[in-house]
């Protein structure tokens, strides 16, 4: 059985339509990234914020190359860098900032391992870390997601999530999120793999 044919099988049971976008679609490829750290995802996910992936996929390379010969910088790395290098590498002054607090944070242990959170509940973690500078709920559930591999995560405020939703049900609007959370319960305990065919349900015919 695949690792995610028990989330499929209950997904399709007690939702017919959200079924009907399973078997469109196909298997669910999601892997989180198990070898990236908690502090990597997080400045990973802030500059990521209000920019599409490729202006921002392009900024990041530019930070990292300030650090060469590493794959990403470590805390401390971050910490020595002076701000104006990073803004000189298309941060804007929050983000440089969010940075900071991170990499700081991670040095003192606020910004946990893997290893620390293996056990931590899902919304313990989004409590803890968003006190970190331009770290919201949303960014925490990236983490969750994509590199804790946690399987019930419905990332309600998630653009792709709501219209991915709005688009599968034939809704004329996309839900408020508070709505997407009512409705989201019946998908427990596999909200994180109903989440990520509303995501690929941007990509695909849905049949009617």
């Amino acid at each position: 059985m695949s690792m995610h044919q028990e989330a499929l099988e209950h997904l399709g049971r007690v939702d017919p339509i959200l079924g009907r976008l399973i078997k469109t679609v196909g298997p669910c490829t999601l892997r989180p990234k198990d070898r990236r750290s908690p502090f990597e995802a997080l400045v990973t996910s802030v500059a990521f914020q209000q920019l599409n992936g490729v202006a921002a996929a392009t900024i990041l390379g530019r930070v990292k190359a300030l650090f060469p010969g590493k794959k990403f910088p470590t805390p401390e790395d971050l910490l020595a860098m002076p701000e104006e290098r990073l803004r000189g590498a298309g941060l804007s002054r929050a983000k440089t900032i969010a940075f900071k607090d991170i990499a700081a944070k991670a040095v003192t242990g606020d910004v946990p391992s893997r290893r620390a959170l293996a056990r931590v509940p899902d919304a313990e973690i989004v409590e803890r870390l968003t006190t970190l500078r331009g770290v919201g709920p949303w960014t925490v559930e990236m983490l969750l997601i994509f590199t804790l591999g946690r399987t019930d995560v419905l990332p309600v405020t998630d653009f792709g999530v709501r219209k991915g939703f709005a688009l599968t049900y034939g809704w004329k609007d996309m839900p408020e999120p508070k709505a997407l959370l009512a409705f989201g319960e019946r998908w427990r305990p596999y909200r994180t793999t109903a989440s990520w065919y509303f995501w690929r349900a941007l990509d695909v015919k849905i049949p009617d």
